[in-house]
């Protein structure tokens, strides 16, 4: 089968301009050629002479392959000119076996220019095609890479900071050096949309039902805590952060928000190199070590690193009851606690290519982290009619767990252009354990003694398995036709108890009422029809349709409790993108997206380290369903590029956090009639979102680059069966500014805004964050030095939580260090030869609401 051709030089250079993986220069080519006709057509009208001159049937075929290895170069750019002039006459791409054929060419003599990134270009001279000729087969066309010492690579169109693409918003955080030294979490609050406070909670235009993905991959670590996760991942190991706002049919219902996708660093080049990334700071430090190694098919990389951190914060936080008879009764708590915590990970991936057509690609990685809490807090309670009650307690806090994930792709790539298909699995298991000890302290004859001490221990662990088929069948080069199955098979398990002090003063006794073994099994089976088509040369549409069946088996085995239920959803997507010039694009999407609890949100672990103040899941819980709305445009105007949001999202059983005043032995059958705080999530909320970002970016010189994001809506959520509502107005945004010095010296400032955030009963503070980074390049830019300062106007950040209904009123600051001096280092090393990427497959599973960061 003969490639399109494709009419114009100037088109020809768009594709191949650096920075275009393979396939997405395969499906340009057949997408948008037939748009612009035949080559004769894109030439205009023709002469009296050509109009007259008889054309031979020739045709021109011809391979080509890598010199060094004697590989098919896919996709290469082949040029058909004139033997002594200038004029491209035609061209066309290579095949997957590095083939090309040129039809209907004109007896005459020609050169043949083929060239692609990574490679030395070729010209063919002397070429003549007779008239009595039907094929002429060139020799073997061999490209030579361009080998070059990594550092000594002259990038001449580099990424912007931001980008906005036809379905997404991508965020290049290797272009920011502030983030140099950080965590993952320091990126996400970088990222356009989206939003992280002070407890490492993400949010996506405000909403925190989000699916978090690594590589397009899910992980049951970032399930079982996002907030935990996000501090194992060192930012100097994320190349780019992509915001898919409104997912196509192809991906999973589940991510009301979206889908934020983590994009790690990875290569595709000949030879052996590697990096080495250290770091250190007041608040942390981390060290990393990458290897990649490729040889013909087979490539292979590695990676290994450790992380610290440290932090001081302090908590006061005052709730008032309002008790019968115009009565009150007030608890204050006071106290400080440090973290201390880290962790190890590593990974190893493989991916070998069986034959032109067939790729195989294997990973595994693995992490432990853990972290201790030591904290003391003093409480004091009065009641107007007991005395009050005074006491301190310590709590030693220590959390650890483990993550596994193993991931398997096989990719066919079939004859015609961009039809594929793809099987896939995924194996991930996380483990973690929570415990804690505490001692309580009172205070009798002017001498203070111990009078209770608790131990408590809580075993979680979440396993997924998965397996996934997908086929793209090309109808022609302006329609795509796109099938799947998927099965998801999850088990979570919840094993926790509570050990009392004796009334020996020596011992430990189970207490069997806040003790219990959760098991939760949740499988999902889906399928999957979507339909891409064109009309015209400026209207493009995507339409699908996703069928997905849930199953829920659930039971607490120490009291044979159990949960059963099933549901079926239909989710219909829209997509329609109109191009209005070649610089102004205008976007149109909805969508129905369904949301999961993740074990976060339903463990029924009872944490009791503060007995005044529980929060504890629902396992009861149902999935939550939402209409998403949005309008999007894009336009370019010379170095500027400006991207405008409308959006909404209507959620009619949305689950919310929901607190009120209850009597301990209400939730703890062996206590008293104590008031205290308990928190839960229920699905009692409607909960509506309007609105408006805009981003941009622009060179304001050669060297200097400004960009930012303002997001501002508008939130109404309310609970009829609660008698309860709120709403009110928020806005986050963020603005970067970067300069480009002599001798390889640049600068960075980055500043984030955060107003407070509306919820069902009550108000979160905002927060503001400043980051100021100076980078030098050494060794010829094998390596670099940076030196970072994190909130140099602010010491510590404040966040304030206020919470009020007609029983309580209850109001939480927490003060946080965060003030911090980075200096980080970065080396890369090794020779390096470009090699084309063949295009890898993985699982995403986005189906779940995330949840965690409990500070």
């Amino acid at each position: 089968m003969i490639p399109p051709c494709y009419p114009t030089r100037s088109f020809r250079s768009f594709v191949a301009a650096p920075g275009w993986p393979r396939w997405q220069l395969a499906a340009v080519v057949a997408l948008l050629i037939p748009l612009f006709g035949s080559p004769a057509q894109a030439q205009g009208p023709t002469s009296p002479a050509s109009s007259v001159a008889p054309v031979s049937k020739g045709r021109l075929t011809g391979r080509v392959v890598n010199e060094k290895t004697g590989l098919p170069v896919e996709f290469a750019t082949v040029a058909l000119l004139d033997e002594a002039g200038s004029k491209t006459l035609d061209g066309t791409v290579c095949d997957d076996q590095g083939r090309f054929g040129l039809a209907k060419i004109t007896a005459g003599r020609y050169r043949v220019v083929v060239s692609f990134v990574g490679f030395q270009p070729r010209t063919v001279t002397g070429v003549v095609v007779a008239a009595n000729e039907a094929v002429v087969a060139l020799d073997l066309i061999k490209l030579t890479p361009t080998v070059q010492q990594l550092g000594e690579v002259k990038v001449t169109g580099e990424r912007e900071l931001v980008e906005n693409k036809v379905d997404r918003l991508v965020y290049n955080a290797e272009k920011d050096i502030t983030n140099s030294g950080g965590t993952a979490s320091d990126v996400l609050q970088k990222v356009p949309l989206l939003t992280v406070d002070l407890t490492g909670n993400l949010q996506l235009r405000g909403s925190s039902n989000i699916r978090v993905l690594v590589n397009g991959k899910p992980s049951a670590m970032m399930a079982s805590n996002l907030a935990e996760a996000l501090k194992q991942i060192p930012a100097d190991q994320i190349k780019s952060v992509e915001v898919i706002t409104s997912p196509s049919a192809k991906y999973d219902a589940e991510g009301s928000a979206g889908i934020v996708n983590i994009i790690l660093k990875k290569n595709n080049l000949e030879g052996l190199n590697g990096s080495e990334n250290s770091a250190v700071g007041t608040r942390g430090s981390f060290h990393s070590l990458t290897l990649n190694s490729r040889r013909g098919p087979l490539g292979l990389n590695a990676n290994v690193g450790a992380n610290l951190f440290y932090n001081v914060a302090r908590n006061d936080s005052r709730r008032t009851d309002f008790l019968p008879e115009g009565q009150q009764s007030v608890l204050e708590q006071r106290g400080d606690f440090t973290n201390l915590g880290g962790g190890g990970y590593g990974q190893l991936g493989l991916d070998y290519d069986l034959t032109p057509r067939d790729a195989l690609n294997l990973s595994v990685r693995g992490n432990v982290f853990g972290y201790t809490n030591a904290r003391s807090q003093f409480t004091r309670f009065s009641l107007p009619t007991a005395p009050v009650d005074e006491y301190n307690r310590d709590i030693d806090t220590h959390n650890g767990s483990q993550n596994l994930d193993v991931n398997f792709g096989y990719v066919r790539t079939l004859p015609r252009p961009r039809q594929e298909l793809s099987f896939l699995a995924l194996y991930t298991v996380n483990t973690g354990d929570t415990d804690y000890n505490l001692a309580q302290q009172r205070w009798t004859d002017g001498r203070d003694y111990v009078d209770y001490r608790e131990n408590s221990f809580n075993d979680n662990r979440n396993r997924e398995t998965t397996f996934q088929a997908d086929y793209v069948q090309p109808l022609d080069s302006t329609q795509t036709v796109e099938v799947g199955l998927k099965t998801i098979l999850r088990n979570v398990s919840s094993d926790y108890r509570v050990e009392a002090d004796s009334l020996d003063g020596r011992s430990f006794v189970l207490v069997p009422s806040r003790s219990n073994n959760f098991r939760y099994d949740q499988n999902v089976y889906a399928s999957y029809l979507s339909y891409g088509f064109a009309l015209g040369k400026t209207l493009t549409f995507k339409v699908g349709g996703r069928l997905e069946h849930t199953r829920i088996d659930g039971d607490f085995r120490s009291d044979n409790t159990t949960l059963r239920t099933n549901y079926t959803n239909l989710v219909p997507s829209l997509q329609a993108a109109w191009d209005v010039t070649k610089d102004q694009k205008l976007k149109l999407s909805y969508t129905r997206r369904i949301q999961r609890p993740s074990i976060y949100y339903l463990n029924p672990y009872l944490n009791t380290s503060n007995p005044r103040n529980i929060v504890v899941g629902n396992p009861t819980l149902a999935a939550e369903l939402t209409d998403a709305y949005e309008l999007g445009f894009n336009t370019y105007v010379r170095k500027s590029s400006f991207t405008f949001s409308a959006y909404s999202r209507q959620t009619n059983n949305a689950i919310e956090a929901v607190a009120r005043t209850v009597a301990a032995r209400d939730i703890m059958p062996t206590a008293d009639s104590t008031q205290l705080l308990f928190t839960t999530f229920q699905n009692v909320a409607r909960n509506a979102t309007y609105g408006l970002s805009v981003s941009g970016s622009t060179k304001l010189t050669p060297k200097w680059t400004l960009s930012g994001n303002v997001n501002y809506y508008y939130v109404r959520v309310q609970s009829p069966a609660l008698s309860l509502s709120n709403d009110g107005t928020m806005h986050n945004a963020n603005i970067t500014s970067a300069w480009q010095f002599d001798k390889g010296w640049s600068a960075q400032f980055t500043g984030l805004f955060n107003s407070r955030r509306i919820q069902l009963q009550g108000r979160s503070s905002g927060y503001r964050s400043y980051n100021v980074a100076v980078k030098k390049e050494l060794f010829q830019k094998k390596g670099s030095l940076t030196l970072a300062v994190i909130n140099p106007f602010n010491r510590q950040l404040v966040f304030r939580n206020d919470l009020a209904t007609d029983r309580f009123a209850y109001t939480d600051n927490s003060y946080f260090l965060n003030r911090n001096l980075r200096l980080s280092f970065s080396y890369q090393f090794g020779k390096l030869d470009n090699r084309p990427a063949r295009p890898k497959k993985s699982i995403r599973n986005d189906d779940q609401k995330e949840g965690g960061g409990n500070g």
